[in-house]
């Protein structure tokens, strides 16, 4: 089969999920009588699934996500105190499409991180743009955005991107303009766009990381 005809039209139209699975599918085909039109969809499928691998494969790689920390690698036992129902129905991303947002809070080693790295990835694997960093990244990326005449660009990825992920809420004191630029994304966020945060802060004493009270009234948890 290595010389089959259909092969270099395949390559040359760029089908290579159907190229690599050629031999098999053909194989098969014969074996189970298929028709002209079942061996069709069969070698589509695998071009379709083949793109799509590639598209998450590209996805993850930009969106901060760790495909390690699934759902299905999270100790629910650890956190007895977790409302499980109410994180495998999160999975749906539902809340995505209602643009509601996910606060977590709680102590360091708790599963924080992990869980919303999880929820991120299960948006990622439904078509869904994510977008995962720590709190003092992100600000340090903002500030180079700005040094480096990038900053309106980047800064409206942000605010357009499905699901924003900011880890590590309140675990550094922020600066000014870091205060201003953190409340700015989540103001131009706000009822458009879902954020998920975690912190080892309770939302109470979220004015005294912000250094302002008023600009602690924005998100809406769940």
């Amino acid at each position: 089969m290595l010389t089959h005809p259909l092969l270099p039209k395949l390559r040359a139209l760029k089908l290579s999920g159907m190229a690599l699975t050629l031999d098999t599918r053909t194989t098969q085909a014969v074996a189970g009588n298929l028709t002209p039109t079942e061996f069709l969809a069969i070698l589509l499928d695998d071009e379709l699934e083949r793109r799509s691998n590639g598209r998450l494969k590209r996805n993850l790689a930009e969106s901060g996500i760790d495909a390690k920390k699934t759902l299905a690698q999270f100790d629910f036992t650890a956190a007895p105190q977790l409302n499980r129902s109410l994180i495998l129905e999160l999975a749906n991303c539902g809340f995505l499409g209602r643009a509601e947002n996910i606060l977590i809070c709680g102590p360091t080693g708790t599963g924080k991180s992990h869980l919303l790295n999880a929820l991120g990835f299960e948006a990622l694997r439904r078509g869904h743009s994510v977008l995962l960093r720590p709190v003092h990244r992100l600000l340090a990326e903002l500030h180079a955005w700005r040094a480096d005449g990038i900053f309106p660009r980047r800064f409206a990825k942000l605010c357009a991107v499905d699901l924003l992920i900011l880890d590590d809420f309140g675990l550094r004191p922020l600066s000014a303009q870091a205060a201003e630029d953190l409340y700015e994304i989540i103001r131009e966020r706000y009822e458009r766009k879902a954020i998920a945060i975690t912190s080892n802060r309770a939302f109470q004493e979220w004015p005294e990381v912000f250094g302002e009270p008023n600009r602690a009234r924005y998100p809406s948890s769940r």
